[in-house]
């Protein structure tokens, strides 16, 4: 009996050293819930841990590895934060959205990056734009890259296809050019099958023709931030 009710108040114990570390983060917005992101996986794993480290500690496992992984969660997540905010400021036109870890971005007619019907060539304002998000992705270079193609259901499926697929691919291949490293992209293409807006309106069809791009934290940045908290 006794040796139970010391095992609760140690989990009890545990739990509330991890309560108060998550709760005490610095860090706001999507830094906070980078932070409780990582927290959660650390104590998965830091759980496991202590499983097997003699003693089946798993709540002392979990709890090390919840403060880690929040510590972690939150020094990415402020990272992002930087990045998205520095998007905003240099590109205000463009739809920025933080998602969890990641950076949405929305290229669209209204944002400066637009193509002309059928076309998949970029024109000199859209470099403009694109110009500006690789100097940015430059200097936060510890990201993975998305872009994904759409277009309006306007012609046909298939040639909507190959055509999202090619302004996709302009935009990863002029963010190259402009000295983005070429091993950070994954390019994908949905033509007309993921409308976001009705195309049964003039609007909606514009809004629809875009790309997106979607920038995430890579393994060098949780190496960074795991090195971070050692020191």
């Amino acid at each position: 009996m006794k040796s139970h009710k010391i095992k609760n108040t140690k989990r009890l114990v545990y739990l509330g050293i991890l309560l108060i570390t998550m709760v005490s983060c610095k860090s706001m917005k999507n830094a906070e819930l980078g932070g409780f992101i990582g927290a959660a996986g650390g104590a998965i794993i830091g759980g496991v841990i202590g499983n097997n480290v003699g003693d089946g500690d798993t709540e002392l496992g979990a709890v090390i590895g919840g403060i880690v992984g929040a510590t972690v969660g939150s020094i990415i997540g402020n990272q992002m934060d930087q990045q998205a905010k520095k998007i905003e400021e240099e590109m205000p036109s463009v739809a920025v959205q933080r998602v969890e870890e990641d950076i949405n971005i929305v290229f669209d007619e209204e944002s400066g990056v637009y193509f002309n019907t059928n076309k998949h060539d970029l024109n000199e304002s859209s470099k403009e734009t694109i110009k500006k998000l690789a100097k940015i992705l430059e200097e936060y270079p510890n990201s993975n890259i998305l872009i994904e193609g759409h277009t309006d259901s306007v012609g046909k499926e298939e040639s909507n296809f190959l055509l999202s697929k090619y302004r996709a691919q302009s935009v990863r291949d002029y963010l190259i050019a402009e000295g983005v490293d070429e091993q950070r992209f994954t390019v994908k293409y949905y033509g007309e099958s993921q409308p976001k807006y009705d195309n049964e309106t003039t609007e909606g069809k514009s809004k629809n023709r875009r790309v997106e791009v979607t920038i995430s934290p890579n393994e060098e940045l949780r190496r960074q931030a795991v090195a971070q908290i050692k020191e």
